[in-house]
């Protein structure tokens, strides 16, 4: 299987996995996922009522740029970055794009 193929159906599997925990909280607002395989994008939206607040996040959003995967957020507790490696995609092939340039080196994952 093409590695950017191997790495789309991770990636949406793990996104997938997230959302459906999501929204298992109590919190009133539902999590939804959004993928566009074409331009390699995949979110984890949070959208709806908690109490009288209206609440409309991205709490993860991943890209695929060239033969990468990007982290560009993560707002979960262990870290999106961890699901993925644990699902198959090298730490070598994960950039955490949320991270300033001269940290990521001490990441433990791709510096870009």
């Amino acid at each position: 299987m093409d590695t950017r193929l191997k790495y789309q159906s991770i990636i949406k599997n793990v996104l997938q996995s997230h959302a459906d925990y999501r929204a298992t909280l109590p919190d009133g607002y539902s999590s939804q996922v959004v993928f566009d395989d074409e331009r390699g994008q995949y979110l984890v939206l949070d959208v709806g009522w908690s109490g009288n607040k209206y609440l409309h996040a991205t709490p993860i959003h991943i890209c695929l740029i060239v033969d990468k995967v990007w982290v560009q957020c993560d707002d979960t507790e262990e870290g999106i970055a961890t699901d993925l490696v644990e699902a198959g995609i090298p730490k070598e092939d994960i950039v955490l794009g949320f991270r300033y340039p001269k940290i990521r080196e001490y990441t433990g994952f791709a510096i870009a």
